[in-house]
This record gives C-alpha cells, sequence and structure tokens, in this order.
C-alpha cells in the first residue's frame, strides 16, 4: 500500500544494476550506486545522453526491474518485500509504448476509463458511479474535451498522449512516471503535452512526478528537481535551476553544453567537441 505524503514517494539507496554479458562473462553495470528520493509533489526531470541507464532507473522505481544491489523503496514499499502487483495500482504511467496496448477503434473515453482500474479494457463491474464524469473532465482539462468518442486511432499522436495522461491519472496515483512522453511528437503536438503537464500541480499537487528525456525543450515549467545520469552514475541532482546549467550538463552529456531559459523552459546548445 501507498505510504502516506509525508514518506517519499521513491527512496533509491546505494542502488546498482547489473547485467551479464555473454561473451566477456563479466557483469556489466547499468546503473552504479544511485541514492536518490523523490518526495510528495516534487516533479524531477532525469537526463543523460543514450545508454546513460534512465529507462533501467524507470522500470526499477515501477517496480518492474529489480536492483542487483541497494535498497529501493517505492511509495514506502520495499521492493522484494511487496507483492509489485498490487503496488502497480499506486502507479501512473505514460510511454510511447503504451499506446500500442489499446486497439485503434477504443473510444478515447474509454482509454482514460480504463485507468481507473489500471487494465487496458473498461471493467464495467469494478468502476465507481463517479468515474466517467472524472475520465470526462480529466479530458477536458488536457484539451481533449471535443475526443471523447472519438477512436484512439484516429487522433494525432499528440492527442493520444494527452489521452494517456488523462488515464494514468483516474486513480490518483502518488507517483507519476513519464517516460519520453514527448518522443516522436511534432511542435504542436509537443507544445500540447507540455501544456497540459503544466497543470498538473493544479490537479494533483501532492503527486510526485518523474519525467525522463533527452531533451531540455521537452521538459515543462513545473519541474522543480532534475538529476543527471552519465554511464549509470548520477553526475549532479537537486534543485532544477542549480542542476539544468551549463558546467552539470556538459559533464553529464561530454561536450560543452550552453542553457538558457525563457518562462520557465529550456533551450540547451551543444557544441560539438570535433
Amino acid at each position: 500500500m501507498p505510504s502516506p505524503p509525508s514518506h517519499p514517494a521513491l527512496d533509491f539507496s546505494g542502488v546498482a544494476v547489473w547485467e551479464w554479458d555473454d561473451r566477456s562473462r563479466a557483469r556489466v553495470p547499468i546503473l552504479r550506486e544511485i541514492d536518490w528520493q523523490v518526495g510528495a509533489g516534487e516533479a524531477w526531470a532525469v537526463l543523460g545522453p543514450n545508454g546513460a541507464g534512465k529507462t533501467t532507473m524507470l522500470a526499477v522505481a515501477a517496480g518492474v526491474r529489480h536492483p542487483s544491489l541497494g535498497i529501493v523503496r517505492v511509495l514506502g514499499a520495499q521492493l522484494g518485500r511487496v507483492d509489485v502487483r498490487e503496488l502497480r495500482t499506486h502507479i501512473g504511467q505514460v510511454s510511447p509504448r503504451l499506446e500500442e496496448s489499446f486497439p485503434p477503434v477504443r473510444a478515447a473515453l474509454d482509454v482514460v476509463l480504463s485507468g481507473a482500474t489500471g487494465s487496458i479494457a473498461v471493467l464495467d463491474d469494478r468502476l465507481e458511479e463517479s468515474d466517467p464524469e472524472r475520465a470526462r473532465r480529466l479530458l477536458a482539462l488536457f484539451g481533449c474535451g471535443e475526443l471523447v468518442e472519438r477512436q484512439f486511432g484516429r487522433c494525432s499522436q499528440g492527442e493520444r498522449r494527452r489521452v494517456l495522461l488523462a488515464r494514468a491519472l483516474m486513480h490518483r496515483p502518488p507517483l507519476l512516471l513519464l517516460d519520453e512522453p514527448s518522443d516522436s511528437l511534432d511542435l504542436p503536438g509537443r507544445e500540447a503535452l507540455l501544456a497540459a503537464l503544466e497543470r498538473l500541480p493544479r490537479e494533483e499537487p501532492a503527486t510526485a512526478v518523474v519525467l525522463v528525456t533527452h531533451h531540455l525543450e521537452e521538459l515543462p515549467a513545473s519541474i522543480t528537481h532534475a538529476l543527471l545520469l552519465r554511464r549509470g552514475a548520477v553526475i549532479a541532482r537537486g534543485p532544477v535551476a542549480d542542476v539544468l546549467a551549463g558546467e552539470p550538463l556538459s559533464d553529464c552529456f561530454g561536450v560543452s553544453v550552453s542553457v538558457s531559459r525563457d518562462e520557465g523552459r529550456w533551450t540547451g546548445r551543444a557544441r560539438p567537441s570535433w
């Protein structure tokens, strides 16, 4: 069961993840000695180059993967000592891969309603009387009010991501994990999604958010903290203004990075090393 909001939503202590490489017959480190806490209501960005370990970290946070070393507590429950199937019902998730789980003929409203029970199908016998109204309100909140009856497959990519965001919030999760939610979106789709994410603190102020991305431009202004990963190790973590700066980002990506911020949004430019 989720812990009270006064407890960290995520607590990584000395966490490492290894994979066995048959060719070298050795353990390959994916994550190295990660110490990290995410408090209730905080919104964290996790950035780093390809292969930094971002996806693995998110999989551990979701209870999909267990650490090779160290202790992970998710919503106060320690992985390895809790039924992860029950734990996952308290975690909201949005990712490009999740889109493929829903039949394209499914109505957008039904996709959102499925989030009330953490299933792919709508389980009518498990819905509460207020669920359809909440689903419609969430769709409207994220600018998708007119999509209620539209088939999911006929929605644009940006619309589908916002529908999935509404779905993730149906059961008021204390932890929301976003795995590259802006991936493959065009400019209007990305901006609509980021505008929706910026409304999250007003809708669910106690929900902790972790957003994984490669690009500063894909971060909403509502991000409060950031963590930088390189080769599985933490380069920097803390308040967003301290971490999303030129020096830590340059150390993280291995090239000279300059950063600017306007109205809460970031832009980053990298200077090639050659």
